[in-house]
């Protein structure tokens, strides 16, 4: 068996754009890329049509991944949580030269300076001064959520959105930043309910539903009713329930939904009530009131969808 160094890459080749080579001495269309040798060959004959051919590759070798970290020497990939998509630079703020060597007070002052003009030239105008502080207060807001990376990314996509479409015109950044993470988190089926989303931004949660709405009316963004089974497994790892209780307050959704029962409900006082329910079903009872406090509901709340999920469950 050849080994892996030595295995030729196959490669379709063209000589302009679309056209394919092919050889001149048997006519075949299988020409590949012998890399180790720097040659294009012909498959089927073997003859050399090209030698000596410029390897763009890098010049080191790697042979796990630890090491190809460590060698490669590309930048960051491209995000669109910061308001320069991450394409300028940053002056470190150690004062140490190349060796690790401390500054003289000259060398250190001049860095000072250059750091200060280097933060006041990545905003050239207010406008990405604005984006800047939006796509920050996303990030922070996104941190105490404990969401993904991926949902940040969607946020800042949807807000950028908005920004171009000129729909932040007499509406705070901070409501507009916040609806947009929400929307996000609707998006990418992260459950958060807009009562966790309120906790974490500055600004009214009544504003946040307000421009929530008219952001995602004004976009198009298709977003689904949220699903109340998509809370069952972070409120029962709250009030450490076993699994047996997820898969049975799961089943009391569905068949509660199939009822009808669902609309026009909060889907997290519906889960929430779906949960005690399956806990005094399995016997590891919790109490209302912890219920209430993992859902952020009222007991009232989990007392009224209870008493209807038990209806629906054929349990008196």
């Amino acid at each position: 068996m050849e080994r892996p160094s030595r295995q030729r890459q196959r490669e379709e080749t063209s000589a302009q754009e679309d056209e394919r080579v092919n050889c001149p001495e048997c006519g075949s269309d299988q020409i590949v890329t012998d890399a180790d040798q720097g040659e294009l060959v012909c498959d089927d004959c073997g003859l050399v049509l090209d030698e000596r051919q410029i390897d763009r590759g890098p010049e080191w070798r790697a042979f796990n991944h630890s090491e190809r970290q460590s060698k490669s020497r590309v930048g960051a990939p491209i995000t669109e949580t910061m308001h320069d998509r991450g394409l300028t630079t940053t002056i470190d703020w150690k004062d140490k030269d190349a060796y690790g060597r401390s500054l003289s007070s000259e060398k250190r002052s001049q860095m000072h300076r250059l750091r200060k003009w280097q933060e006041r030239i990545r905003t050239k105008d207010a406008g990405e001064r604005n984006l800047q502080f939006a796509l920050s207060e996303i990030d922070r807001m996104a941190s105490a959520l404990g969401v993904p990376r991926s949902v940040r990314e969607v946020a800042s996509v949807i807000y950028r959105r908005a920004l171009n479409e000129d729909l932040i015109r007499g509406r705070s950044i901070e409501g507009v930043a916040t609806s947009a993470l929400y929307a996000a988190c609707r998006q990418e089926g992260i459950p958060r309910s807009l009562d966790e989303v309120a906790e974490v931004s500055r600004v009214p949660q009544k504003e946040i539903g307000r421009t929530y709405r008219y952001i995602s009316q004004e976009l198009g963004l298709e977003l689904k009713p949220v699903d109340p089974k998509q809370f069952v497994p972070r409120f029962a790892s709250a009030l450490n329930l076993s699994e047996e209780v997820q898969a049975k307050a799961t089943e009391i959704i569905d068949v509660s939904a199939e009822q009808g029962l669902l609309s026009g409900k909060s889907p997290t006082g519906f889960a929430a009530a779906a949960i005690y329910a399956a806990s005094l079903l399995c016997n590891e009872k919790k109490t209302q009131r912890e219920v209430a406090d993992v859902a952020q509901v009222t007991e009232v709340t989990i007392r009224n969808r209870y008493q209807e999920q038990i209806e629906a469950m054929g349990f008196r």
